[in-house]
């Protein structure tokens, strides 16, 4: 089998067939259970008559069968792009668009989206050119067993995934993952993170978040136990930790930093891992963590979509550096740049720039995209054998010891409990809606989460600030919604006469020269 994953659930399935695999709110499937549904959707897939390296946009909730079909495309050399559930029809359409996708492959609950109003299967197959969707058997009906791969052996270069992500402007892109670079992540990150057998994985992150659906395949790898829950409200993650005894969780600063306040956290009974990526962790929240867990193991990390995972630092040095990224991951090359892009030293700042069989193929059908952030090596690069590099965008420094610690961003890009948004994206909605002139969209500090906060700034003074809401309600996903929106009667500009965004982003002079709502 291509990918290193199907092969392992196919062994698990033959060697502990009642261990259990993966589950969610409504039911656990042990591993031979869910190498029987995967062969049913791996048959259901074929009699679409997709060829391989179709790509396809999946479009669902979390469940367990949406991780079935994901696997069973895996399996047939079908490239998943999964869509983020709480995305709006027109935006799962650029996806499909960008990655010339042969189809869509939703749940009910998305086709309704639609104006499938009458669709009763709980999953449909929209084909390009179609005007309706097709029912497609569940994922749990009666299917082949045994169906033999399309090809054999391993093809480290051919394309596996699509991750879409926003760039600093722009609309979403879709980042090339190949086969080598999904099975090397998955190898890497379960091995420092040292999973287990006996593990129960959390997965509250989105399966669309490269970081979210890890957790999927790095606990499917080691042959551990993967439980599928959505993640709201501090209180979502009692059910995990408290019930289904959860002994590994990830999660951004928006997940983990109110996690940190809650008094029964020291009373979950398994949690041994806790991983942090997506942003910076605040120091007082890591120091929270550490005083209600001082067995758990805290692992301090960061990646980029491009690149998936780039850095740890080891849970032996959170305690004494609690503000650290750590160290690049076995087989990682990682370097700083200055704005010349001279390779920089010990003690400097710079953009950190990614080397090593983790880094993307690139955007797809982007090729001006892909031109400018995967780019040859700099100068004196230390991996001589590396043809291709990705510069992150991000400011990052290094110390004496070879740690490193994240700044900030070099782009205008807007980070928010993990996502990435585009300004861009959201001011075209925001200029879309009555009564709107200016729009410009900033990323403010929240020193209390160490998060960024989405503020959209708009003009003139009288707009009407709840029906511009409520079109942004229509037309974004819920983590693409403003904190905040402050009224203007003119938005600044500079002397060149573009909108000044470093006026805007700095809170004192954005809330005195406007209305918030």
């Amino acid at each position: 089998m291509p990918i290193a994953l199907i092969s392992t659930i196919d062994r698990q399935a033959r060697d502990r067939p009642r261990a259990r695999a993966v589950g969610d709110r409504h039911q656990w499937l042990d591993y031979a259970e869910l190498a029987g549904r995967l062969q049913a959707a791996r048959a259901a897939l074929r009699g679409l008559d997709l060829a391989a390296g179709d790509r396809v946009v999946l479009w669902a909730g979390k469940s367990v069968d949406t991780v079935v079909w994901l696997l069973a495309m895996l399996a047939e050399d079908i490239v998943p792009a999964p869509a983020h559930p709480g995305l709006k029809p027109e935006q799962v359409d650029h996806q499909l668009a960008r990655c010339e996708a042969r189809g869509l492959l939703a749940d009910r609950a998305r086709l309704r989206q639609y104006g499938q109003s009458a669709f009763e299967a709980d999953w449909g197959w929209w084909a390009a050119g179609v005007d309706a969707p097709q029912g497609l058997p569940s994922p749990d009906a009666n299917g082949a067993v045994g169906l033999p791969p399309r090809e054999t052996g391993r093809f480290p270069d051919r394309l596996a995934m699509l991750f879409f992500t926003s760039g600093s402007t722009g609309l979403p892109k879709g980042v090339m993952v190949s086969e080598g670079n999904l099975d090397a992540g998955t190898e890497v990150v379960a091995d420092y993170l040292g999973l287990r057998k006996d593990d129960i994985i959390a997965a509250v992150l989105p399966l669309a978040f490269d970081y979210g659906l890890s957790q999927v395949t790095t606990g499917l790898s080691v042959g551990a136990a993967v439980y599928l829950d959505d993640y709201l409200l501090p209180a979502d993650l009692k059910r995990p930790l408290l019930r289904e005894h959860v002994s590994v969780l990830a999660g951004t600063p928006g997940l983990l930093v109110p996690l940190s306040r809650q008094p029964w956290l020291s009373e979950a009974p398994a949690l041994r891992v806790l991983t942090n990526s997506g942003g910076a962790l605040p120091t007082a929240a890591v120091r929270r963590l550490r005083e209600a867990r001082p067995a758990t193991r805290l692992f301090l990390m960061y990646g980029l979509t491009e690149a998936f995972r780039a850095t740890f630092l080891p849970p032996d040095e959170v305690d004494a550096h609690p503000d650290s990224i750590g160290y690049p991951l076995p087989g990682t090359t990682i370097g700083l740049v200055d704005a010349d892009g001279r390779l920089l030293g010990a003690g400097e700042t710079g953009e950190l720039v990614q080397g090593g069989p983790l880094v993307a193929q690139g955007y797809i059908n982007d090729p001006e995209a892909s031109a400018q952030r995967f780019r040859s090596p700099p100068r004196g690069w230390p991996d001589e054998a590396a043809e291709r590099v990705v510069f992150s965008g991000d400011r990052v420094r290094m110390d004496k010891a070879g740690r490193l610690y994240f700044e900030g961003r070099l782009d205008e890009q807007i980070k928010v409990a993990g996502f990435r948004i585009s300004p861009e994206e959201i001011e075209s909605v925001a200029h879309a809606a009555p009564g709107i002139d200016e729009a410009v969209a900033v990323g403010v500090s929240d020193t209390e989460s160490g998060n960024q906060r989405l503020v959209l700034h708009v003009a003139p003074h009288r707009a009407d600030i709840e029906a511009l809401r409520h079109h942004l309600r229509l037309h974004l996903a819920p983590y693409q919604q403003p904190a905040a929106i402050v009224a203007h009667a003119a938005l600044p500009r500079s002397a060149n006469g573009k909108f000044d965004r470093q006026a805007l982003t700095n809170t004192g002079n954005a809330y005195n020269t406007g209305e918030t709502h």
